[in-house]
């Protein structure tokens, strides 16, 4: 009866927007980031994944990636293609090059800047440089280039801070409230 208490209590706090965790607990996960050596504690969300992309590193090149921000932000990128080639189809609109509407153009351009640097940030989280990237469309090796950096996006991170940064914690600190989202 006493777990059903604290849960109610854990979830009064949270519908109130208070999700800081006590001082205490606090400073338990602060220590185990830091003390982190085997990669990411926990997957990182879809929403934590696009926020962190989007809002936190639109045009960052430093750091690196965890697995799970880089793919959940290419299903975001997906979603988005998707939805604009419809509102493109619906509203008849021209089609600029190679399928693509005007509203997917637009989206096109917001998303590619970030689209690159959380490639370049995953490449980061395996030891290796950005500029792999550009195997990818290089002519005459590009087909087999964007296979090898498939493989590398699928592959773990280094296990232990590299050149490029920290571990990935896969959380989120804003207003001082730590997002986990186990």
């Amino acid at each position: 009866m006493d777990a059903d208490n604290e849960r109610s209590e854990e979830y009064k706090k949270w519908k109130e927007g208070d999700t800081r965790p006590p001082e205490s607990e606090k400073s338990k996960i602060e220590q185990s980031m830091s003390q982190q050596t085997s990669g990411p504690a926990h997957i990182m969300s879809f929403t934590d994944a696009v926020t962190n992309v989007l809002m936190n590193n639109y045009a960052n090149w430093d750091g690196r990636a965890s697995r799970s921000e880089y793919w959940w932000f290419n299903l975001f990128n997906l979603i988005i293609n998707i939805v604009t080639d419809v509102i493109d189809s619906s509203l008849g609109m021209g089609m600029i090059a190679y399928g693509v509407g005007y509203v997917g153009f637009i989206a096109f351009l917001a998303l590619l800047l970030p689209s690159i640097c959380v490639s370049v940030r995953r490449l980061h989280d395996l030891g290796k440089s950005g500029w792999w990237l550009l195997i990818a469309i290089i002519p005459i090796v590009n087909f087999i280039g964007i296979f090898v950096i498939l493989v590398f996006t699928l592959m773990e991170g280094e296990k232990q801070p590299n050149q490029y940064g920290e571990v990935p914690t896969n959380t989120i600190e804003q207003g001082g409230n730590i997002h986990t989202n186990y």
